[in-house]
């Protein structure tokens, strides 16, 4: 039945009887088909669960036989206006991946209107995007890349292809390469940078190398250098917010034109690509999938590596699916 769930428009009642005694939310995951452990989590907290007529808590643990009732909030998503579209280098029936260009921004703060990823998904999926809770702020969103790095990004188009997809992420199954024009040239080759990383204390708005970070760690390799600038291929380990810029800003080598981490010239971008990234696919087996590099990052390869490395990596391999790894 629908009810009006005040500050939160309309919503679906659903009310059953425990079948068992354990967590609320776990009961109510296994009990309600349609809702995942983490919504239900997310119902529990907005205060959409009562049980035995009063607001469940997150921790709350039911007997066999207490009444619930969940409000499940309604209301279908608006999808922005979109006057853009975006290279599709994958697709199938769970997921694409896309080549984002540099300036596009993957999502907004909540009530941000400028154009983004995010926004292009939710008017692409269309009706599908009813099959993600209305509480979901990006459905099919499931990491990020920096509003000036180009690249390859995978986008979901269920739930629960979603939910698998974060997980590879969380769980470090997804191998990431970047390509990075830096300014001057590590002093090692080859090396592993690890360094914690978080808020930078003088500077909320920047990330830092701090003692009192989380675990980081990117590999490099230098693949072409002019003795001013170098070309290298990344491979973070670890997700932290801004990590490559931080980390080759860490080394002495900062990416070349981060305005934030390095030194940049009036209409510039951060010289970082994300150029391959390979995972498991939710269905089976694991997805491989590239973006070329866009035109200012082949001129700046061509500038320090010649027109042999710019072609090599211009002629990115189609997107295949390797067989043998379940997701």
């Amino acid at each position: 039945m629908e009810h009006a769930v005040p500050g939160h428009g309309a919503g679906q009642v659903v009310e059953l009887t425990a079948p068992r005694s354990g967590r609320l939310d776990a009961v109510l995951a296994a009990a309600l088909d349609d809702l995942s452990r983490s919504r239900v989590q997310r119902l529990i907290e907005r205060g959409m669960v009562r049980v035995n007529g009063a607001v469940a808590r997150k921790s709350a643990v039911v007997a066999e036989g207490d009444a619930v009732v969940v409000v499940i909030e309604a209301g279908p998503r608006a999808p922005e206006a979109v006057d853009f579209d975006l290279p599709v280098v994958y697709e199938d029936e769970l997921l694409a991946a896309i080549d984002k260009p540099a300036g596009l921004a993957v999502h907004g703060a909540p009530g941000d209107t400028a154009p983004s990823v995010a926004g292009w998904w939710l008017a692409r999926l269309g009706p599908a995007s009813a099959a993600f809770a209305p509480d979901v702020e990006r459905p099919g969103v499931v990491h990020r890349l920096d509003k000036e790095t180009s690249g390859v990004m995978v986008l979901a188009k269920t739930p629960a292809a979603q939910a698998a997809l974060s997980r590879a992420f969380e769980e470090r199954r997804a191998k990431k390469t970047y390509l990075a024009v830096v300014d001057g040239v590590p002093a090692q080759p080859r090396a592993v940078i690890d360094a914690p990383i978080d808020r930078d204390p003088r500077d909320r708005t920047r990330m830092a190398v701090t003692a009192r970070g989380r675990s980081a760690r990117t590999e490099y390799v230098v693949v072409a250098s002019d003795g001013g600038r170098s070309l290298l291929e990344v491979h973070p380990e670890t997700g932290r917010t801004h990590q490559i810029r931080v980390h080759l800003a860490a080394i002495g080598t900062p990416v070349a034109n981060d305005a934030v981490y390095g030194t940049a010239s009036p209409g510039s971008r951060q010289l970082l690509h994300a150029y391959r990234l390979e995972l498991p696919h939710p269905a089976g087996g694991r997805l491989i999938a590239a973006a070329p590099p866009p035109a200012d990052l082949l001129a700046a390869i061509r500038a320090i590596g010649g027109e042999a490395v710019a072609s090599r990596y211009a002629a990115v391999p189609p997107p295949t699916i390797e067989r043998g790894e379940a997701s």
